[in-house]
């Protein structure tokens, strides 16, 4: 099973006004493992950043002067999310700035070559009523977000892909130990241990067993036969 893990910055919210992507983030997990094989690049818009996103993101216009326009990079994309399930924090933000980019250079729209799963529809749905923002979501599930002064694509993609983790009931971070990695082959070898076992059986020896017995037959005696477990059964 292959998901990434998708945010991107923009110059603005809207792309039917002209807005474009200018950093795009992805995280890709195989088997809900993290496979180091992520995706980042900051676009050059070749518009202006308004005011209020580069206040949220902290990119500026000058800060992307010399990086790599979407028509540049947008075969290496596709080719690179083609197949896979993309899990996106409110899908339809990205979806729709994705697919503007997409359809401007004549590639196949997000549909067209994978599916994509929407956890903030998730989020309502588990935690009705509640704030799902991302930052909301990374302290409901103790994910530390404490470098997220400003919104980045790339770091958004981390946070979000632990978030998703925790959510769905798997691990809760992306982070794999060794002893992780090393666990399943310990159990596997302590089944073999188990299961090669001998019982052990310790038999009451025949002093015990005339004690037993005779400890029956006072039962017997004082409840009036009443005893269930006969003393010479014992």
């Amino acid at each position: 099973m292959r998901q990434i893990v998708l945010d991107t910055e923009t110059t603005g919210l809207e792309p039917a006004q002209g807005h474009r992507i200018i950093e795009i983030g992805c995280v890709e997990l195989v088997n809900r493992r993290p496979s180091r094989r992520d995706f980042h690049r900051y676009l050059n818009p070749e518009r202006e950043i308004e005011a209020g996103a580069e206040a949220v993101h902290g990119i500026s216009n000058a800060m992307l002067a010399d990086k790599p326009r979407f028509a540049d990079i947008a075969v290496e994309l596709v080719e690179y999310l083609r197949g896979a399930e993309l899990i996106i924090h409110n899908a339809e933000f990205d979806i729709g700035f994705l697919n503007a980019e997409l359809v401007r250079v004549g590639a196949p729209r997000v549909q067209d070559i994978c599916t994509y799963t929407d956890t903030l529809a998730m989020a309502r749905r588990l935690h009705p009523g509640q704030k799902n923002s991302l930052d909301a979501l990374c302290k409901r599930y103790q994910v530390d977000n404490t470098r997220r002064e400003y919104h980045g694509a790339l770091l958004d993609a981390q946070l979000l892909a632990e978030v998703y983790l925790a959510m769905t009931g798997g691990q809760t971070s992306i982070a794999l130990e060794p002893e992780a990695e090393a666990a399943p082959a310990l159990r596997g070898d302590l089944q073999r241990l188990l299961a090669s076992a001998r019982p052990l059986v310790i038999r009451a020896t025949a002093e015990e067993r005339s004690a037993h017995a005779r400890r029956l037959q006072t039962i017997a005696r004082e409840s009036k036969d009443a005893c269930l477990w006969p003393a010479e059964e014992a």
